[in-house]
Parts: C-alpha cells; structure tokens; sequence
C-alpha cells in the first residue's frame, strides 16, 4: 500500500478517534507529501525513496522547533511538536543506534579506502546511500568526522 493511501485511512481513523494530535501529524505528512508530488511536475507516485526523504525532513523540522520552543520556555508548543513528531517517525524505518551506524561507516572507510578528513564527501555519499531513511544525517557526519580523524 503507498503511504498516500495508508495516511488517508489514519486520518479517517484519527478523526473518528477524535484524536486531534495525530490527525495534526498525519495532516502535516499528506500536505508535504502533496506538496511534494506537485514539485516533481508529475501526478505520478513518489518512489520509497522519495516519501522518506519527505518524513525525515517534516521530522527534522520537527525536531529544530521543539528545541527553539523548550528554549524559548514555551512547553506549549513544544509538545504540539512533539506529538507531531511521534507520529510522523511511526511512519519512517526504524532508525539504527549509534553503534549499529558506527559499525557501518567503518565498514565503507574499509571499503573506501579512506585516509582521513579529506576523504569525507566520498565516505558520506557511500554511507548515505546503505543508511538511507534508517539514520539522521547530522548523526552520520558526526560519526564519519571523528572516525576519519581517529584514522
């Protein structure tokens, strides 16, 4: 089943549920996912690829907003974004620990034959390609940085 489908049938669960903070969440998925259709200039289905690319951004977003609003002392919106964010990341693939991305990204320095910093950009296109949808960006670069200064 596409995700456009599947979210169509949460948001009418959520509605009959009358549970606003998941339709809230859901609402923000179908809208970037319209959205994301319109950009491509095509009616067609967005590939996998495509729709967890869209989650992981709305989760980012997510996430930069809740730290601004508990900075800002805002506990109100800061749970709004929270709620939005619980249920936009039950929508993408389980995201690997640490050690699970660790034990990845040393694999393609082996694969890659890197050296050090200079060899970042080819480790990160690697390692982004074999963790896509499953790990954060900023977390993979971290982990890159400081392995390659290691070596």
């Amino acid at each position: 089943m596409a995700l456009q489908d599947k979210i169509d049938q949460d948001i009418k669960s959520a509605m009959l549920a009358k549970d606003n903070a998941r339709l809230r969440g859901l609402r923000a998925i179908k809208a970037a996912i319209l959205l994301a259709k319109t950009e491509k200039g095509s009616a067609e289905a967005l590939t996998e690829d495509t729709e967890i690319k869209v989650l992981q951004k709305l989760a980012k977003q997510r996430k930069e907003s809740a730290e601004i609003y508990q900075q800002q002392h805002r506990d109100d919106l800061y749970q709004i974004e929270m709620e939005e964010l619980a249920v936009i990341e039950s929508y993408l693939p389980k995201q690997l620990s640490r050690e699970e991305i660790e034990d990845i990204v040393k694999l393609v320095i082996a694969e890659t034959g890197a050296t050090g910093p200079k060899d970042m950009g080819k480790v990160m296109g690697s390692t982004n390609q074999k963790l896509a949808g499953k790990a954060d960006g900023k977390t993979i670069s971290e982990i890159v940085k400081t392995l390659l200064a290691g070596n």
